[in-house]
């Protein structure tokens, strides 16, 4: 949509005098939509600055379709304009308060409208130009500017280009089936299955069966025939998660399928050929797992013909911003209406924090914080981080300290060149205290 600053109206059951604001916002291109139907047209086509919602008949029953529209179009600062008496309904308070920026009552005064958009527009700007957070597409996989993602992504389309088994290690919530899906979605399979199985998930009594399927009367209830996850991702890709939970003789089973590109069904001694790539994954060190005989060697050599390491969030601080804005935006249909988006203190607090949950816990404060926010900003306490925060804020004090307290120490010393006698009187302690300290810092005459 042209122009360099777009402004929306929403006029409804709003007479013809409201196109003298086109007149008055002589600088801004106005478009203007008569009914909700008519504005979600709009708002799908264009990018706008400013939204005006106009309503002369502010009964009750017409709230929940507003309301709908505010939230659905939140990144959009709102000013509405009503009838005078609109404060002495509690439904109308209610939007009011959530979704507008500000609010006027009809007669309009155009000057006072127009200073409250030109407000609304150059805090918009404000907000854009001292952004941490840069937009992404939404369809995106794997969210991060920094080194380490970056890195990441070129190894990926290297390994996807090929088709040989891939092993992806990282912590748990990390992303790892992230990655094996970006493998995946960048391989020449990528029109064909990709099916994920949780290894830990499957009970060892019934693994085999699903992941190699079975024969009709292999065992008691199998009263048909039935294809495993292997025959499922035919063409395609199956990841294996966490390979490390399968069990001796089923590793035996996997060895065999990626040597000879063919399975067994449990009950059938007929082998059948299968084109499928293998992309496992583990937070567990398989090397040590090999040494203690927890897992085959020749399966992990097997495995390991091409590897992703996924990095820990704790040393990505640089995508964390990032990754919280998207699950933001992710998740908006959760949020409180009002919300606008995180505090630089929360920023900072999430940027400081350690993740041993990684990505999943990063998930899970984000959704938690934007139900539980009473604010326009996401706070440190919302993301239940403010202990993490002055636990960290206590130790950095600490540190000055004790750094302070060596630097006092030795420029003493030198005053009183290394007379401690002297240099603890210039100190205004007693000379044991002065040797106590000079133990403790490690500090020698």
């Amino acid at each position: 949509m042209p122009g360099l600053r777009t402004l929306i109206c929403v006029a409804i059951s709003v007479s013809d005098a409201l196109e003298s604001i086109k007149q008055v916002m002589v600088d801004w291109e106005v478009f203007f939509a008569r009914d909700i139907r008519e504005a979600n047209c709009l708002l799908k086509r264009g990018d706008f600055h400013v939204g005006i919602l106009a309503v002369s008949n502010a009964a009750e029953e017409s709230v929940s379709e507003v309301s709908t529209l505010l939230n659905a179009h939140c990144d959009i600062p709102w000013i509405g304009i009503f009838p005078s008496g609109i404060c002495e309904s509690a439904v109308w308070r209610e939007l009011i308060v959530d979704s507008l920026i500000d609010f006027h009552t009809f007669p309009i005064d155009f000057h006072r409208l127009a200073q409250t958009i030109g407000h609304c527009h150059g805090m918009a700007k404000l907000r854009e130009q001292t952004k941490l957070l840069p937009r992404f597409s939404k369809d995106s996989i794997l969210i991060g500017n920094g080194p380490s993602m970056g890195q990441l992504l070129r190894h990926i389309q290297k390994v996807a280009r090929v088709d040989a088994p891939v092993l992806i290690s990282g912590e748990s919530g990390s992303g790892k089936d992230l990655a094996a899906q970006a493998v995946h979605r960048h391989s020449s399979r990528a029109a064909r299955p990709f099916v994920p199985v949780s290894c830990g998930a499957i009970p060892a009594s019934l693994i085999q069966s699903e992941l190699f399927g079975y024969e009709r009367g292999a065992f008691t209830g199998a009263a048909h025939s039935k294809q495993g996850m292997f025959e499922s991702a035919a063409g395609g890709t199956i990841f294996l998660d966490e390979i490390a939970d399968l069990s001796l003789e089923l590793q035996t089973n996997l060895l065999r399928f990626l040597q000879e590109k063919t399975i067994n069904r449990v009950g059938s001694t007929q082998s059948i050929v299968i084109d499928v790539r293998v992309i496992a994954a583990t937070h567990v060190n398989l090397e040590e797992a090999v040494r203690n005989g927890r897992f085959r060697e020749d399966l992990y050599y097997r495995l390991n013909v091409l590897s992703l390491t996924i990095p820990p969030l704790r040393e990505r601080h640089e995508d964390i911003a990032t990754l919280a804005q998207h699950f933001f935006t992710k998740f908006a249909a959760e949020k409180n209406p009002r919300l606008m988006g995180f505090s630089r203190s929360a920023i900072h607090a999430m940027e400081v924090h350690g993740w041993p949950g990684n990505v999943r816990e990063l998930i899970n404060r984000v959704r938690r914080a934007m139900v539980m926010a009473e604010g326009r900003w996401v706070t440190i306490g919302d993301l239940g981080l403010e202990q993490r925060a002055e636990s960290r804020f206590r130790e950095a004090l600490a540190e000055v300290r004790v750094s302070a307290e060596r630097h006092a120490i030795t420029a003493g010393l030198h005053r009183a060149q290394k007379n401690v006698s002297q240099a603890a009187r210039d100190l205004g302690v007693s000379r044991m205290t002065l040797y106590r300290l000079m133990a403790k810092h490690d500090i020698n005459v």
